[in-house]
């Protein structure tokens, strides 16, 4: 059952990236050389939404990432450098998007960070957003982006339980305290 008042998706322009070289649990099938190859080559001067985190666990440990010298979305921003990232969706458990979308106006609207060093893309990101029933609080450039990712205050919690399909409400103002809250 879904939400009567969600707005329907509509088309994104955008591209999309699947890793066609990655297994299922993150393994790399053909190599790093090739990996970044097929990076460069899909990289079309689009807006890339990074919905991705970073687990050392899954990932093998980074030490840009680990060591904070580097986001996650500054790494794949240097693989993608003839387009824009935009990191975004990467803190909402997958079945909350369904139940939280809300049109625009709406008192109980949810919001979603996005972070990302091109304010056009960043408009897009945030037309797409609006167009699905979500507003966006931007917490700035995607070196900020450490702020939306894994054991921050804005990962998940806004919306309420994983137990809980439907959710809860995140406005702005949850949003923005969150990402203000957040430390290193």
């Amino acid at each position: 059952m879904s939400n009567s008042s969600a707005i329907a998706p509509q088309p994104l322009s955008p591209i999309a990236i699947e890793d066609p070289t990655k297994h299922a649990d993150g393994k790399d099938k053909r190599g790093a050389a090739q990996t970044r190859k097929i990076l460069r080559s899909a990289n079309l001067g689009k807006v890339a939404i990074d919905t991705c985190n970073y687990y050392p666990q899954r990932d093998g440990h980074i030490p840009e990432l680990d060591s904070g010298a580097l986001t996650s979305s500054e790494l794949i921003q240097r693989h993608l450098a003839r387009s824009a990232v935009v990191k975004a969706f990467n803190n909402i458990f997958y079945k909350h998007l369904e139940w939280l979308s809300r049109p625009s106006g709406a008192p109980d609207r949810s919001f979603l960070p996005i972070a990302g060093n091109d304010p056009e893309a960043k408009a897009a990101v945030t037309a797409f957003l609006d167009s699905i029933g979500y507003g966006a609080v931007d917490p700035g450039p995607l070196a900020e982006g450490w702020r939306q990712q894994p054991g921050t205050p804005v990962y998940g919690a806004p919306y309420g339980s994983f137990d809980d399909e439907k959710g809860q409400p995140a406005s702005a103002d949850a949003i923005r305290e969150a990402l203000k809250a957040a430390g290193r």
